[in-house]
């Protein structure tokens, strides 16, 4: 039977607009959930559901086909099965449908794959995801009733401890898996019904986090961020024009160029010396005396040809693995870099092709901080690899 993922993902939004592709810790929110979906290995396609040509840009930038939903099932009014049932009807290869929620994105892999165990091998036709909460519920009491609460879950008189109760089990809304044939008779949970308990802590909602930087910081801790386990970076390699400087070359009458830079940046790559990183820089132009000027005290290559070889050439001189190397690029001649480094950023402002490349993307545009702060997600990611080795 023909299993699709299939992420919905509208462009309008009442909350955060665009929100499905705002960039969530340097990645696009719904990247989390396709990086997943891509890497479970149990999907014979996986779509992505949208009206809009940006959402339709990110999603063919991570691997999935576009179903370009109509107007109708399109507005703030539409359901989920609605976007469901019509993506079913121009597709009728799909036999089940795993409605994956973009908003969701601490989900694993393995969870996805656990999923499709239950519903293609022991014949569930429908499987949705919960996470376990320890939470006492209590009636609700409208304002000018005079009724008193009561309790829906618990005795008063005996509480329980939250290690002596097992909690309850609450829908989370990350995924929603069901057969055609249910689909079709207008449910998403029906038939032959089975719950997956997903762990509390990959259990992120968007719509419930509004906090941004909480949920980068949970993402962070909790999320998937490929098939190859994190490993501590030893060297970060940094394009200089247009990411150390905002790539802008000033020109004097007697024929000087001068460059501007952040020192908020040199500020970051001091941070990065002192944790032990080495910083590298890198230019496609001669700009030594640039350099020089800046004192930077840095080792770099000017007036190269192949960024590429240089980097491989640096690598193995350090006797490191491809992830314990850092690239932080913006232009075309930086892409192979990028796709080559364990880890990967470019400037908010870096060039379409970089940015597909990379997999981190900064807030800050080049020359204003975008150094520093590839700087500080390498340090986050650094506490993530130190904490699965105290695990």
């Amino acid at each position: 039977s023909h299993l699709a993922a299939l992420v919905l993902a509208r462009g309008g939004s009442k909350g955060i607009p665009l929100k499905n592709i705002k960039l969530l810790a340097g990645v696009p929110l719904i990247g989390w959930v396709l990086r997943a979906a891509i890497d479970s290995g149990v999907f014979h396609s996986i779509w992505v559901s949208t009206d809009h040509d940006e959402i339709e840009k990110v999603a063919k930038q991570f691997g999935a086909q576009v179903h370009r939903r109509s107007p109708e099932v399109s507005q703030d009014s539409s359901t989920s099965l609605e976007a469901i049932t019509e993506f079913l009807n121009h597709h009728h290869e799909v036999d089940i449908v795993g409605n994956i929620q973009a908003t969701s994105p601490c989900l694993h892999p393995s969870d996805l794959v656990k999923v499709a165990d239950l519903i293609q091998k022991e014949g569930f036709d429908s499987v949705f995801s919960v996470v376990r909460r320890h939470q006492f519920r209590w009636s609700e009491v409208k304002k000018g009733e005079n009724k008193m609460t009561e309790p829906q879950n618990l005795n008063p008189a005996k509480r329980y401890r939250r290690q002596d109760w097992p909690g309850e089990l609450y829908e989370n809304g990350s995924f929603y898996f069901a057969k055609r044939h249910l689909i079709e008779k207008g449910y998403l949970q029906g038939g032959k019904m089975a719950y997956y308990e997903m762990r509390a802590e990959h259990s992120v909602d968007i719509d419930i986090d509004i906090d941004w930087p909480i949920a980068e910081q949970r993402v962070l801790s909790f999320g998937y961020f490929g098939k190859e386990p994190l490993k501590e970076v030893k060297l970060l390699v940094c394009s200089i024009d247009g990411c150390l400087t905002n790539g802008r070359i000033y020109v004097t009458e007697d024929h000087k160029e001068m460059v501007s830079y952040d020192y908020r940046d040199i500020v970051g790559i001091d941070l990065l010396k002192k944790r032990g990183i080495q910083v590298r820089l890198i230019s496609d132009r001669d700009c030594s005396k640039t350099l020089s000027a800046m004192q930077l005290g840095c080792v770099a290559k000017v007036n190269v040809t192949n960024k590429l070889q240089v980097l491989k050439d640096w690598q193995e001189d350090m006797g490191l693995s491809w992830k314990e190397v850092a690239y932080l690029g913006n232009e075309e001649s930086d892409v192979e870099c990028l796709k080559q480094a364990g880890m990967s950023g470019v400037p908010a402002d870096a060039c379409a092709a970089a940015q597909k490349a990379a997999g981190y993307i900064c807030k800050s545009r080049g020359g204003c901080g975008a150094v520093r702060e590839f700087a500080e997600h390498i340090f986050l990611l650094l506490e993530k690899v130190n904490s699965a080795r105290k695990q």
